[in-house]
């Protein structure tokens, strides 16, 4: 198939390369610009960008696309017989929509119709599920609404992190998109309509998301933890400044208020929601460097019974 490309970060790349691979002529590749970011505030390249260079690929990085003149003639004059969309960032426009033959393929990093939405990945693994997936969609108007094409479920490790399962999905659907498009061309695929009875929703994630509440269970923050990774991560206060949870583990139920530190073995731990604790393994106090709960423990001269998150 002749296709345009449309992704931005590291998540799209395997997906590139594996079209790439299988054979398609891809045109052109869609990325975000260049943008600043980080306290340096240095200038960042897409990786989807790096990537098509590598390929040897055309690309280009509208800041806009919706009434884009120039994008659109662009895309016209190609006629692809599919666009591809993986972690693009941008809503796609009626006309994109309706260009291709094969319509816009988007590969999305959940079980449809479960996690809609922005940060599918991040939520499930947030929300303390034992597997997810990816599926491979036509898009329409609504947010991530379109029939669906293939699915492949993924189990989620209870130790993993967001950013893990990150890295096997990219690659899993990877390959999902290289079946879907074959079987396009073999006229063996038919979209699915999704069951919109049963959708959920996986919003962007802000800042407070990683607010810390004791008054919930230790699995769940874990889970919170684990979702939030790396941003925007978890975080509480400790003598009025903010305190990083770095790295934390469920451990021994402990009785006591819920936000309550306590010192047990050599341990650091925070009394959780139901009597459950919260082993704070490495932290980083506002301002510091990212350190073990032993050495926090001696530095900070931390005693039990102090209160975090007030």
């Amino acid at each position: 198939m002749k296709l345009v490309f449309c992704g931005t970060p590291e998540f799209a790349v395997p997906t590139l390369e594996a079209v790439v691979a299988a054979g398609h002529e891809v045109a052109l590749v869609v990325a975000q610009p260049d943008r600043a970011a980080g306290r340096g505030m240095e200038i960042r390249v897409p990786p989807v960008k790096l990537a098509a260079e590598k390929l040897g690929i055309p690309i280009v990085q509208p800041e806009k696309i919706k009434n884009n003149i120039d994008f659109r003639a662009t895309l016209e004059a190609i006629q692809p017989d599919a666009i591809l969309v993986v972690a693009y960032g941008r809503i796609i426009p009626d006309w994109m929509l309706a260009l291709p033959r094969f319509g816009n393929i988007n590969l999305h990093g959940s079980l449809l119709p479960k996690y809609r939405g922005a940060a599918p990945i991040q939520w499930a693994v947030a929300n303390g599920e034992t597997h997810t997936g990816v599926t491979t969609m036509v898009l329409e108007a609504g947010l991530d609404t379109g029939p669906m094409l293939l699915a492949q479920v993924v189990p989620i490790g209870v130790e993993e992190t967001a950013e893990d399962v990150f890295e096997g999905l990219s690659s899993v659907g990877a390959e999902l998109m290289v079946k879907t498009l074959a079987g396009f061309e073999e006229g063996t695929l038919w979209p699915v309509a999704q069951d919109h009875s049963q959708a959920t929703l996986a919003p962007i994630l802000t800042r407070e998301d990683g607010l810390v509440d004791f008054s919930r269970t230790a699995k769940h923050i874990y889970d919170r933890w684990r979702g939030f990774q790396p941003w925007p991560g978890a975080f509480t206060s400790l003598r009025g400044k903010k305190l990083i949870l770095a790295k934390v583990c469920p451990g021994a139920d402990h009785e006591g208020e819920p936000g309550t530190l306590l010192l047990r073995d050599g341990s650091l731990v925070a009394v959780c929601g139901e009597g459950t604790g919260l082993v704070l393994e490495e932290v980083q106090m506002e301002g510091k460097k990212r350190m073990a709960a032993a050495e926090f423990m001696r530095g900070y001269q931390v005693k039990s019974g102090e209160r975090v998150g007030i």
